[in-house]
């Protein structure tokens, strides 16, 4: 079973998410609900991929990617960025903060799940190649 972490502030939004993947099976989708709490639970947990939202409380999304990425025990862990802003520069403005991909709100189920699919698949391919 796959571990994903899931940093989001709205309730709605946890709960929606959460709902697809019960249903989907194969995932357990642990959630935090500001950047600090992130940090430490993707420090702890050492889950499979990070879905981050960008706009939270306490350490915002961009900044708690950047201490994810600099932190040697969760750096090669995926994050798929979050947002309900699809301004232009907001996902070069992600990927720059350190996160493997980006995805807007309102989420749309099937394309999110390629995206983590294909992270999830990048990320066995690149540890398998160092074995």
């Amino acid at each position: 079973m796959r571990k994903l972490l899931y940093v989001e502030d709205n309730e709605d939004n946890l709960y929606m998410l959460q709902l697809r993947f019960d249903v989907l099976g194969g995932y357990e989708v642990l959630s935090a609900r500001d950047g600090a709490a992130g940090i430490t639970m993707a420090t702890s947990e050492r889950p499979d991929l990070i879905l981050m939202d960008l706009n939270l409380p306490e350490i915002d999304g961009w900044e708690a990617t950047r201490r994810l990425k600099a932190n040697p025990a969760t750096r090669d862990i995926p994050i798929i960025a979050l947002s309900a802003h699809a301004l232009i520069g907001e996902r070069e403005k992600a990927l720059a903060a350190g996160c493997d991909d980006f995805d807007t709100k309102p989420i749309k189920f099937d394309r999110l799940l390629a995206k983590i699919e294909q992270a999830l698949g990048r990320e066995a391919n690149e540890s398998g190649s160092k074995s």
